[in-house]
């Protein structure tokens, strides 16, 4: 028994620990990715730049490091959401971005709630997702976490059709409220 309760008490540490550091990166210094400090510097210095990749069968928006970035649906274009342990989980982007290679949108900032500004597109906030551990993955895409629906961020700014599921292609919103359901 207390080599169990031993094994699980180094298991919860270890979590607290990770969730620890994930919380750290997504601060102010926080890259698109949450990666690493060379990237922490490149995004204070406004070198976060955001490129256009397709992924499954979707044009999506992707950090410099090639990481999927995604909106969440409570959000609004001047609000995020998604903060304390939904932002351990969904770090998210440290605005502002440059717009590379087939991002076609308008990139912009809002505050957060802790006076760190938030990197947006066609006035979604942006985020990552801590599951997504190499380039090119989008497991985050069709989530229902963290009280409500998570969508990789599209070059067009569409978003799913009513419903759709993870996966399934997207139709293009258009008007005011970029999706927001408003």
């Amino acid at each position: 028994m207390r080599k169990i309760w031993g094994a699980a008490g180094l298991a919860a540490f270890a979590l607290t620990v990770s969730a620890c550091a994930s919380s750290a990166s997504s601060t102010a210094n926080t890259p698109a990715a949450g990666g690493n400090s060379s990237s922490s510097a490149s995004a204070a210095a406004g070198g976060n730049t955001v490129t256009a990749k397709t992924i499954g069968s979707q044009q999506v928006l992707v950090d410099s490091q090639g990481m999927t970035l995604y909106w969440f649906v409570p959000d609004t274009s001047s609000k995020s959401n998604c903060s304390g342990q939904c932002a351990t989980y969904w770090p998210p982007v440290t605005g502002p971005l440059t717009a590379g290679s087939g991002v076609t949108g308008t990139l912009g900032t809002i505050t957060r709630s802790d006076g760190t500004k938030q990197a947006t597109y066609l006035g979604h906030p942006l985020y990552t997702y801590i599951g997504d551990k190499s380039p090119g993955q989008a497991t985050g895409n069709g989530k229902n976490l963290s009280g409500g629906l998570w969508w990789e961020m599209t070059v067009s700014g569409s978003t799913p059709a009513a419903n759709a599921g993870a996966g399934s292609t997207a139709t293009s919103t258009s008007g005011a409220g970029g999706g927001y359901g408003y």
